[in-house]
């Protein structure tokens, strides 16, 4: 099992030369912390000034890491990533929107890929991130417990309306929904709606799925408390488990606002508060159901091995594997070829309203240690064994 992720022919198969040139030299820029700043000015500042590079994006960084510029356009990766048994997850990645009509289209597009995922066997999720419905500082009020105005309570309850109606399509549409997690000030908002929504429509199995960043030393905890009140009120627990996005804003803001702060005082204790979230799930999948978003190939052994431990198939509806789009194929594609299931988020809109998106990506993997440099190990393996090296 420990060498299952070094087969670079499985990883690549659907990858052109062409292609496999690309994320070299994409991985090869990324690795270049001054480059990926330079490169993020630039790009921002040619897309505010409306200068003619959104096809040089697309051609470049947008197709490595995006499936299209809508729903329709990303079904041609959906289905050439599923020749080889892995799914996707559509994800409607534009960010930081502020109005109600913004929301409210948001909401429209969740809608359409739920209905997407009920006719596609290749889409077995859809998801949305809590920012796409309602502002984020309404939520931190709410998070906050602070009493709202009249004006931003109407304002809350469209959002609560938002999060029903996508439940409840769902739930009718026998489709799992994630639900992204947000910084830590807004979070508490969010997980008390996904769970009001789970205690709704988790009555028989998981629908709805909240997502725990476990970078945060508390959420173990919130998690074990969720379990007894599922038992207690008898609902099903849906979780992505993901290490987390947003580290050095978080660190910041704690020094700023002087309160402790939320994230893991290492990578070690990360790596333990993750994997141990893991465990305590597979110990109770009897309720739980688990979609493990990481591209650490020690987590996933991890929990292919916590699978055999207990006699749980490879193929257990309740167990999903995930990773984005334009990375760790080495896990991904070698994972499915093994029979387990796989989902790639993959992400779509249009090119300049994705940019944020990019540019985060981007930046958290030249923050990550030894992910980057693995890419690019693999990469380099792959066009050494197709030049016959």
């Amino acid at each position: 099992m420990k060498n299952l992720f070094d087969n670079t022919q499985i990883a690549f198969s659907l990858k052109s030369d062409t292609e496999l040139e690309r994320a070299y030299f994409l991985f090869k820029l990324i690795a270049n912390e001054p480059l990926v700043r330079i490169g993020t000015a630039v790009t921002n500042f040619a897309i505010k000034a409306s200068l003619p590079v959104e096809g040089l994006i697309r051609a470049t960084v947008f197709d490595h890491f995006c499936g299209g510029v809508n729903e329709d356009d990303s079904l041609r990766v959906v289905d050439k990533m599923f020749t080889k048994g892995v799914s996707s997850v559509l994800d409607y990645s534009v960010e930081g929107k502020e109005e109600e009509e913004q929301f409210d289209a948001v909401l429209e597009k969740t809608l359409k890929l739920i209905a997407f995922a009920k006719e596609k066997k290749s889409i077995p999720f859809a998801v949305f991130k809590p920012s796409g419905f309602g502002r984020i500082n309404l939520y931190e009020e709410v998070s906050l417990g602070k009493k709202l105005t009249g004006a931003e309570l109407e304002e809350w309850e469209k959002v609560v309306a938002r999060f029903e109606k996508v439940c409840k399509a769902s739930f009718e549409s026998d489709v799992a929904l994630l639900i992204d997690a947000e910084e830590s000030w807004m979070q508490d908002a969010v997980d008390a709606l996904v769970e009001e929504m789970m205690r709704k429509y988790n009555k028989t199995k998981p629908i709805v799925f909240n997502t725990l960043q476990l970078y945060r030393w508390d959420r173990l905890d919130y998690l074990k408390k969720l379990h007894e009140k599922a038992k207690n009120e008898g609902f099903f627990i849906g979780m992505k488990l993901v290490r987390g996005a947003y580290m050095e804003k978080e660190n910041e803001r704690a020094i700023e606002k002087g309160y402790p702060s939320p994230i893991c005082a290492s990578k070690e204790a990360t790596d333990i508060n993750y994997d141990s979230a893991v465990k305590y799930m597979v110990e109770h999948i009897d309720r739980m159901s688990i979609f493990e978003g990481t591209h650490n190939e020690a987590s996933t052994y991890s929990l292919m091995e916590l699978m055999e431990s207990k006699g749980i198939q490879s193929t257990d509806d309740r167990i999903w594997f995930g990773q984005l789009y334009g990375m760790s194929d080495t896990i991904s594609y070698n994972l499915a070829d093994s029979g387990y299931n796989v989902a790639k988020y993959l992400p779509f809109g249009p090119v300049k309203d994705v940019m944020p998106y990019l540019i985060r990506r981007a930046e958290e993997n030249t923050s990550v240690a030894g992910q980057t440099s693995r890419e690019l190990e693999m990469i380099k393996a792959e066009r050494n064994r197709r030049k016959g090296k």
